[in-house]
């Protein structure tokens, strides 16, 4: 089965979108960064340097030093489909992240978003 695309992609490519749709709704990119690095374990430094590495999504949650185990509450849909029914691992964790972001870009608190409340 070949892999799908976005596979293939760097989280840098893609993380100035985050970013920009983050400030488009007065969040910041300091809490983009810590939504990624509470979902994958990542410190700010190691963040910086798969980015300045152009790693591909698939190598990007590989390497994540800690999953966060509390990702599994992160429910509801996006892109048509409902992230906590994806089968295949490196996508669920893809949009595992694209529903944090569209949350932050929501409104919502940093505290229900990391899944504290």
């Amino acid at each position: 089965m070949a892999k799908h695309k976005i596979y293939t992609m760097s989280v840098a490519s893609v993380y100035p979108h985050y970013v920009t749709k983050a400030e488009k709704k007065g969040r910041t990119k300091a809490e983009v960064d810590e939504i990624i690095r509470w979902l994958t374990g990542y410190s700010q430094e190691a963040l910086e340097a798969q980015l300045e590495k152009k790693t591909d999504f698939e190598t990007f949650f590989e390497e994540a030093p800690q999953l966060n185990p509390s990702r599994t509450m992160i429910k509801g849909v996006i892109c048509g489909l409902r992230v906590e029914d994806i089968e295949e691992p490196t996508m669920q964790e893809i949009r595992y992240l694209d529903k944090m972001i569209d949350e932050l870009a929501k409104g919502k608190t940093m505290e229900k978003i990391l899944r504290k409340s």
